[in-house]
Order: structure tokens, then sequence, then C-alpha cells
């Protein structure tokens, strides 16, 4: 399993929220190029960002940021928040993006989905973040009825190389994964799920390594406080002491 460490921005700094309200940031950096590239120092493989001001207004807000941090660091980035339509996906990957993630537009624009999946096989990852088992859009500003799993299916089925689920109530709580989620999801789609959300403790990224479908975690809030070591961290899913 992969750990990806991930840097939100908020206002050009480097942010993590609770439980995803905007209001509740804790600035972490000014810098997010330098955070980036402290993350690679510490043996990363790959980067997380997302374009929190995006993911609300529905439009790429910090492109030029997102663009030097991608070409900063030689490991492969995925890119998420406030990318709606073909262009905007295209724009990332021409500018080295790794893969592009479409949350709010997988759930109301499978059309595109589809389109950008069959243009760029394997570089599109559907972003699915759960509210007490419904779906959250809009950088979780808007929960629909529809429910996580069935959205995981219908973004299997639409060509999505992975999903990444969220807990959003688990989310900069440090409490914890929410394991149910993630197991249960797994049983339900055959693509990759890299998992988010409340991931603090080795013994935590240990329990996800060993749920079949489970391929990555995304860690954030544990990274930025110190709770957990990223070097540690890879050393013992490598099983070294």
């Amino acid at each position: 399993m992969i750990l990806i460490p991930a840097i939100d921005i908020k206002g050009g700094r480097c942010v993590r929220l609770t439980q995803g309200v905007m209001d509740s940031e804790t600035v972490f950096s000014e810098d997010p190029v330098a955070m980036a590239k402290q993350w690679e120092s510490q043996g990363a493989e790959r980067l997380h960002l997302v374009d929190l001001d995006g993911a609300v207004s529905g439009t790429t807000v910090h492109y030029d940021l997102i663009e030097r941090i991608i070409k900063a660091v030689q490991i492969p980035v995925q890119v998420g928040g406030g990318i709606r339509d073909l262009e905007r996906v295209e724009r990332y990957l021409s500018a080295g993006a790794a893969a592009v993630i479409l949350g709010t537009a997988a759930l109301q624009n499978e059309s595109l989905v589809k389109e950008a999946t069959r243009k760029f096989p394997r570089r599109i990852i559907a972003g699915i973040d759960s509210k007490k088992g419904q779906v959250a859009v809009r950088g979780w500003t808007e929960v629909h009825p529809e429910e996580v799993a069935t959205l995981a299916m219908r973004m299997e089925e639409a060509g999505a190389a992975a999903l990444i689920l969220t807990d959003i109530e688990k989310d900069g709580m440090l409490a914890g994964p929410n394991i149910g989620l993630f197991r249960e999801i797994g049983m339900q789609v055959e693509i990759p799920i890299i998992a988010s959300g409340g991931i603090t403790t080795l013994s935590q990224i240990q329990k996800l390594a060993e749920i079949p479908g489970v391929e990555g975690a995304i860690i954030g809030k544990a990274l930025y406080t110190g709770a957990l070591s990223l070097p540690k961290a890879l050393a013992a899913l490598r099983g070294e002491s």
C-alpha cells in the first residue's frame, strides 16, 4: 500500500480543515511548494493536491501554484478541486499531473467522467466523499441522497482508474479511519481504493493495508501535527523495524 501526503490549498497556503468545514482551517505552511518538496524528501512516492477554494467555487483557483508544485517534485501528483470540465482535466494533465480527481463531477456529470476516462485512460480518479453514508459535493458543502456504494459502482462502470473514499466526519479529527466504509466498498468494486479521513497511527495504516482493494491511504493532519512520521510509517509498511 502506498502512503500519500495531502496538500490542501486555501488562500495560497497549505491548510488542514476539520470535518471539511472551510472556516475551520489550520495553516501549516505559507509555502505549499516547499511542503511538497519536504514530503518528497521524506520518501513520499506520490502527492495528493486539492484546490479547496476551487472545490467550493466550482472553478480552478490555484492552477498556477499547483503547476509550480508539480514541476518542483519528481514524484507523481494527483490533483483535485474545482475540476468540472474536460478543459480543466486536460490543462492539469498537460501541466504534468499524473492523475486528475473528479469529485462533484463524478456525481453530477457522469458523461464527463466517461469522456475523460476514454480520452485519458488510467489517469482519472473518482473522488467520493461520504457523510453518514451519503455523497457530499462542492467542497463538502452539499449532501446528496445517493449512497456512496451506488456511486462507487457507477464510477467503476464509467471507467475510473481508482476511487478516493473520504469519510468527512473522520477527516481532520485524528480519531481513526472508517474501516467499515472501506471494507464495504472494497467488496463491491474491483478498481483500487485510496482511503482518506482520520488516519493517524501505524496500526490503523496496517489495518487498512489488510482490506482487499485498498491500495493507498491519504494522510493529512497526522503528518502535519507530528502524530505520524512519514519515514517511520513507510518503513513499517516495508516490514522494517
